[in-house]
């Protein structure tokens, strides 16, 4: 069983760290944010005066014991220090995704029963006064940034420095009050409540303790050796869990700087400038870089170009055995050294990737070709594997047994097992405590042992004690012909060429594979100026027949490297169509944090899919859209359905000679 200890001395709640950490690393940066092109800086001492007045600012506002706090909009000091204030008043915070309609904002909002948002403008402000009507458990809406609020009813309506200055100004009535909540904070209160994506349903209110979440950081810190010299990049949703792992948990557990950029726009450009050296992006981010890089090397002059496929190649050959220490032939180090001189140096500063120590995905599976790119580069890539239910942390890869295939060893603390049906369980310290208003989920997902069911399908490998999860458990299926179906392996295969953005397979229970693929407008568009290609939409490119030529050589590609999978060989894709609409989580297609629907797209989609079985070659559709604005349309389109070449397995072909 895992150890049910609090920490040593009182380190046992996320405000106690803070004052740690003001005391240990006082004068160290602790926060930065860029706004108007410009960095702002904030030490430990400052972060812990500015949460103090924020969290007394509550107390004036009312906030009590229990209450919940929704924090909606970008990764900014203040909504962090938002989160820290209303623990220090015994209060939850509850982080929603800042670009959730106002449907499912109010769902989360009414579900938690939040007395108090803290908004980051005025388009979350807006969302929040829609569903105020129907949501009646709101009392006090806060807002960060004040441009275009003066003319709203301020009655219960204050911008986040009134707050803090309010906070300032009565500090004599509050800091007896503060400090006593702050003492009654131990290793088993409420830290945050998170919002599950809502994958299958509707998502789920997951209670995390300080226990989960301090423990988890402090393994996961130690195992890496993180430091509070580092520096980390905070732009991925603060309503997901590794956000908070790793902007609140071990930023607060290690001392290390959070940066925050100044907009998605910006992400690139300030990732480059602060050059973390902690970093943590989902498959999709790693596979947007690289998509932007093949572009540019397309426009580059052929020199450069036959410079960079030379030694990208070399890098393929030896750069993770040089990452990992493993004997390499001393020409190829020195070929190696000369690559990076000039080329993977170079392109590591320009991701902005240059001083990076540590660096992960995770949140479905990456694409062996792309994890091997960066790897190559010299960059120490790894994967973990986690979940909200888990603080994150389930199996984590350690420094020089890193490979694409596998997501590593059971993380610190943390136990794993594989059931009779080969789905993955688990228990540690950082197992919830409980989903919010759900009894019955949580008896079925945690059981009175505290194993964890995560809902995936995997194996321990014998030899390394390595997991390999192949799908999750409800898609992973069987083909009519008995042979294994695991769509993801083959998604993930497709997504690795830049002008393929999403890829869906079908195929459980029937006779053969077909796919939905989405191309990537960015680098098919790039493309398109290039020869001088017209075109007036995402539909229209979409549905060009040299683009549609392409896509097909991608398809009969990955069939041939499927083929030689013994397990999965089945999984070739026999027939498939270029999608007229890009998959979109406001059309409920993709989980906020870009998770695919399965279900959803089945029953939308059902005349595609069906066309693809049924031999069309054409078919005529009419889709509903959401628009930025929240309106609902449709599109009509005529869709092309392609055959693909498909290869005879390669155990059967070596069966044969």
């Amino acid at each position: 069983m895992v150890s049910e200890t609090a920490p040593t001395g009182e380190l046992c709640s996320i405000p106690a760290l803070l004052a740690r950490n003001a005391r240990v690393h006082g004068a160290s940066p602790a926060y930065r944010e860029k706004e108007f092109g410009i960095w702002q800086s904030w030490t430990w001492i400052e972060v812990a005066e500015e949460i103090r007045a924020m969290a007394e600012g509550f107390l004036a506002l009312g906030m009590a014991r229990g209450d919940y706090v929704a924090i909606i909009g970008r990764n900014r000091p203040a909504h962090y220090w938002a989160m820290v204030a209303a623990q220090m008043c015994g209060a939850i915070p509850v982080p929603l995704y800042q670009d959730a309609v106002a449907e499912e904002m109010a769902y989360v909002l009414e579900h938690c029963g939040a007395r108090f948002v803290v908004c980051g403008d005025q388009e979350q402000v807006d969302k929040v006064i829609e569903v105020q009507d129907r949501v009646h458990s709101i009392e006090h809406v806060m807002y960060n940034d004040k441009r275009g609020m003066r003319k709203y009813d301020h009655s219960h309506l204050h911008w986040l420095h009134d707050v803090q200055a309010e906070g300032r100004a009565g500090h004599t009535r509050f800091d007896g009050e503060l400090d006593r909540r702050i003492s009654e904070l131990d290793y088993d209160s409420t830290c945050v409540m998170l919002y599950t994506s809502g994958t299958t349903g509707k998502p789920k209110g997951v209670v995390l303790s300080n226990r989960n979440i301090i423990e988890t950081s402090k393994n996961s810190s130690e195992f890496d050796h993180l430091k509070h010299s580092d520096e980390v990049l905070a732009y991925l949703p603060m309503a997901w869990v590794g956000d908070f792992i790793f902007s609140i948990g071990q930023a607060m557990w290690t001392g290390f700087c959070v940066n925050c950029p100044e907009s998605p726009e910006t992400m690139m450009t300030d990732l480059r400038e602060i050059g973390p050296t902690y970093y943590f992006a989902p498959p999709r981010i790693f596979e947007t870089m690289l998509t932007n890089v093949m572009i540019r090397m397309e426009d580059a002059s052929p020199l450069k170009k036959r410079m960079f496929d030379r030694y990208m190649k070399l890098a393929q050959e030896v750069g993770p055995a040089i990452l990992d220490g493993k004997p390499v032939a001393a020409i190829d180090k020195l070929r190696y050294a000369l690559g990076n001189l000039f080329v993977y140096g170079p392109l590591k500063n320009t991701l902005g990737l240059s001083r990076v120590r540590v660096a992960y995905t995770a949140g479905e599976a990456i694409g062996p070709e792309i994890f091997d790119f960066y790897r190559g580069l010299g960059i120490n890539l790894k994967q973990l594997y986690g979940q909200t239910e888990a603080s994150v942390f389930i199996t984590q890869q350690p420094d020089h047994e890193v490979r694409s295939d596998t997501v590593g060893v059971p993380s610190p603390g943390v136990e794993v097992k594989i059931g009779e049906n080969g789905e993955v369980y688990y228990r540690s310290p950082g197992v919830f405590v409980e989903y919010y208003k759900n009894a019955e989920s949580t008896a079925s997902t945690k059981d009175a042992e505290g194993w964890v069911a995560t809902g995936d399908a995997g194996f321990f490998e014998p030899d390394t004690g390595h997991l390999r999860i192949i799908d999750r458990a409800k898609d992973v299926g069987k083909m009519a012909d008995g042979s294994l179906f695991a769509p993801k392996y083959v998604e993930n295969k497709l997504k690795f060429y830049p002008d393929i953005l999403e890829a869906v397979v079908f195929g459980n229970g029937r006779e053969m594979c077909t796919a939905f693929i989405n191309i990537d407008l960015t680098a098919v568009g790039n493309w398109a100026e290039r020869n001088n290609i017209a075109y007036a939409s995402y539909q229209e490119l979409a549905g060009h027949p040299r683009v549609l030529d392409t896509i097909q050589e991608h398809v009969e590609e990955v069939n041939r490297s499927v083929a030689e999978d013994e397990m999965l060989s089945g999984c070739q894709i026999h027939r498939f169509l270029v999608l007229h609409k890009e998959l979109d989580a406001d059309d409920g297609e993709l989980t906020r944090t870009r998770k695919v629907r399965r279900k959803i797209i089945e029953e939308k989609f059902h005349d595609l899919i069906a066309a693809l079985y049924d031999g069309s070659t054409r078919i005529s559709t009419e889709t509903e859209v959401t628009y930025e604005d929240g309106r609902k349309g449709s599109i009509k389109a005529t869709l092309e359905l392609r055959d693909a070449a498909v290869q005879e397995p390669r155990h059967r072909r070596m069966a044969a000679e």
